[in-house]
């Protein structure tokens, strides 16, 4: 009888087990997610929602330069870690993943259209026609003295000013569409 009791409290007890390698796996993900935070800019980091004690740990591992002192302190952001407010700042974190990818991709778009309208005749219009806020003047001088520099091979400073156009414009009607 002594044995069944045994075991029926073991039973109990496993629904509250987690197996070393779990708390291991939880552990990495926690130093994970703190070195993210120490890859972030100021500006990034003063907006997540963190505690002082993990903000200054955050801070101190940008100054840490020897491996070994920089593992000992991700761990020690990570312990920090098991306190703070993990879902606030994966949030905060994917949001700014989600921008920076935005961002690629405006940029991208960017180069196709400086491209294009260096290239093909008709872009101009259907660049104009997608996006009519754009000013067309400025624009057409851009275009003109980009195809001007790169016909007598000068340093493509009037494309690069194109590109700069065509980005802002990107970016407004992404924020505003």
């Amino acid at each position: 009888m002594t044995d069944r009791k045994f075991f029926e409290d073991d039973s109990e007890q496993d629904d509250d087990f987690v197996s070393k390698t779990q708390r291991k796996k939880e552990m990495h993900a926690l130093q994970e997610l703190g070195k993210q935070l120490v890859e972030l800019n100021d500006e990034q980091l003063a907006r997540m929602p963190l505690e002082p004690k993990l903000e200054a740990a955050v801070v101190e591992m940008r100054r840490i330069r020897h491996r070994e002192a920089r593992r000992r302190q991700l761990q020690f952001i990570g312990r920090l870690m098991r306190d703070a407010d993990q879902e606030g700042i994966q949030a905060v974190l994917d949001q700014f993943n989600h921008q920076s990818r935005a961002s690629i991709q405006i940029h991208h778009q960017a180069e196709q259209w400086r491209d294009r309208l260096l290239t093909e005749p008709d872009a101009l219009q259907e660049f104009i026609d997608q996006h009519p806020g754009v000013d067309i003047q400025h624009l057409r001088q851009l275009l003109r003295q980009a195809q001007k520099e790169a016909s007598q091979n000068k340093a493509p400073s009037s494309a690069r000013k194109l590109f700069k156009e065509i980005r802002d414009t990107l970016s407004e009607a992404a924020l505003n569409g």
